[in-house]
């Protein structure tokens, strides 16, 4: 099974966007994919019920990848936060069982992180801890800001503290106007300080991103064998 965990520094770094463009892009190639959402904060109410915007994302570029959430809040507050608030506290060990009952059903499986890796969601427990549980590599999405660089190495050196296995970092949403020298320092300072590898770059899509433009992006600008260790014959005919 192929199974990944992508998370980033701050949140809105682009976790879903990635998601869904690895999800979709493994569709493509014949792989049948889930993506799950452990923990789903800012949902929306729709109808009378509650809906996941991430995984609503992730659907409207493939109707046909399966999604998952196990707690979904309204509030828009970090999740220990939101689930105090909304009185549903969040049990790692469900989260466990429910990772482990969706992988074993799919080719693939992208868990799309709802936070930063010491976010706390329950007392005592940070998302770290849920990872290392899980024991599944992990991706980095990191938008070039000039505050990237710092961010981005504290987690990494989190990560590498807890002993995770870092699969590398995806730079997102590199926009036109986005500075020379600065998209060229990120990588370079990422790589030179952390050992971990660069496997991606994803240029900003301007309007309404189509799920071929979404899928070309992925394939043009991320190696995706290295992301998910494995080889896919498709890529090399």
């Amino acid at each position: 099974m192929l199974n990944l965990y992508i998370t980033s520094s701050n949140r809105r770094e682009g976790k879903t966007f990635l998601s869904a463009g690895l999800s979709a892009t493994m569709q493509s190639l014949g792989y049948s994919t889930s993506v799950y959402k452990p923990i789903q904060t800012d949902g929306i109410e729709h109808n009378g019920f509650m809906q996941s915007p991430d995984l609503t994302y992730v659907k409207s570029i493939d109707p046909y990848i399966n999604t998952h959430f196990s707690y979904l809040y309204k509030s828009d507050m970090e999740p220990l936060i939101a689930s105090e608030l909304e009185n549903e506290p969040i049990d790692i060990e469900l989260i466990s069982r429910e990772f482990q009952r969706i992988s074993s059903t799919s080719d693939c499986t992208i868990i799309d992180g709802d936070c930063g890796l010491l976010s706390p969601i329950a007392p005592s427990v940070q998302t770290i801890d849920l990872v290392k549980k899980l024991q599944v590599p992990v991706l980095f999405v990191v938008t070039p800001r000039e505050d990237s660089i710092n961010d981005t190495l504290l987690s990494i050196y989190t990560a590498q503290e807890k002993g995770l296995e870092i699969r590398g970092v995806v730079i997102n949403n590199i926009k036109e106007d986005c500075p020379k020298n600065l998209l060229n320092a990120i990588p370079r300072v990422i790589e030179e300080y952390t050992n971990i590898k660069i496997l991606g770059l994803i240029s900003h899509i301007n309007g309404k991103i189509s799920p071929e433009d979404l899928i070309t992006n992925v394939l043009n600008g991320v190696d995706i064998e290295s992301v998910l260790d494995v080889k896919i014959e498709k890529l090399d005919l």
